[in-house]
């Protein structure tokens, strides 16, 4: 597990450093005007370099690309991220969901009887971020959940 040390900076924002499990090192500045900067540690030289700069949009984007929320990786057919309570997990609907297949999110009740929420559905190229109620789920699509665990396993049974 990656370490994270963060701390504050007086009128800039804040700085994030990490350490991450491949030994590399690496400061994130998230200024209160919304640009994140990256910067990496070369032990080299022991310096800190600026990689890139990025707006708001531009950080969020890539934090949704590095999440998994536009690509997941074949290997990884369920993944669960956790942040203290809530829980992000990804679930593929399959043949067997036959109940489910072809309803909507409105109509299955997600929200209501679970307290879980649909943040995301991807199927094939096609990914829809924060989907409604009028969203239909079909077999194929994969579906990323977010919640408390209890929650996340109500939305399970009701997709099972």
């Amino acid at each position: 597990m990656s370490i994270v040390r963060e701390s504050d900076l007086i009128g800039i924002g804040k700085k994030y450093e990490i350490d991450t499990d491949a030994g590399d090192q690496m400061v994130v500045v998230i200024h209160d005007d919304g640009r994140r900067e990256l910067y990496r540690h070369e032990r080299s030289d022991h310096e800190t370099h600026c990689v890139m700069t990025l707006s708001d949009e531009e950080s969020r984007h890539v934090a949704g690309i590095l999440g998994g929320l536009s690509y997941k990786p074949k290997a990884l057919e369920t993944i669960e991220v956790a942040l203290d309570d809530l829980r992000i997990e990804w679930y593929k609907v399959g043949e067997s969901n036959n109940g489910v297949d072809n309803k909507s999110i409105g109509e299955l009740g997600v929200r209501q009887k679970t307290g879980a929420s649909i943040i995301a559905a991807i199927k094939d190229d096609d990914t829809i971020i924060n989907p409604g109620p009028d969203y239909v789920i079909t077999s194929g699509t994969t579906l990323v959940i977010a919640g408390k665990r209890n929650n996340i396993k109500l939305l399970k049974e009701i997709l099972l």
